[in-house]
């Protein structure tokens, strides 16, 4: 641990640092735009009122990590919503993006939706946010065995919910 102008400082830093994973991560577990920036918002308000914050660099992200994901395991237990409604959370994708990024965005998004929510959960930590398995493994407090196979379990379910999908990109003759 470190005086308290430091740990603003590394703390600050840390959070601007990992606000993208962040929030991709919340994303992810809340399905809603505005739910996950209320979920970030509440937890660096929860980091930033903390006493003790880790020095390590790694063990820092992990517990910002920690963090949201417990606040939204707060949220979900109050308001007994699930991640099963899937069509309600699909966001509104960016029109000015190429037709093939726009199709595969929208593909995944909705392959995500339909596996289950643990599997979403170590996709997003190991994939997105870029955890590794050891660190994954200590933020979800099992051993390193089951979030290697949750991780090998959720990306063959993600493959099958992909491959079921009924996107298809059109194909469109340019005029001469």
């Amino acid at each position: 641990m470190f005086d308290r102008a430091s740990r603003a400082d590394q703390l600050e830093e840390g959070l601007r640092r990992y606000l993208p994973r962040l929030f991709g991560y919340a994303l992810s577990l809340t399905g809603e735009e505005e739910k996950a920036q209320d979920l970030v918002q509440e937890c660096a308000m929860r980091a930033l009122d903390a006493t003790r914050v880790p020095a390590d660099e790694a063990a820092l992200r992990a517990w910002l990590f920690n963090i949201l994901r417990n606040l939204w395991i707060d949220r979900q237990r109050k308001t007994l919503e699930t991640l099963l409604d899937a069509e309600e959370s699909l966001l509104i994708p960016d029109l000015s993006a190429s037709e093939g990024r726009l199709i595969d965005g929208i593909t995944v998004h909705q392959a995500l939706d339909r596996i289950s929510p643990m599997a979403r959960e170590i996709l997003c930590l190991v994939d997105l946010a870029g955890f590794t398995y050891m660190e994954a493994s200590e933020l979800l407090e099992v051993p390193l065995g089951t979030v290697m196979s949750r991780v090998s379990r959720a990306r063959a379910a993600l493959h099958a919910a992909l491959q079921q999908s009924n996107v298809r990109a059109l194909h469109v003759k340019r005029g001469s």
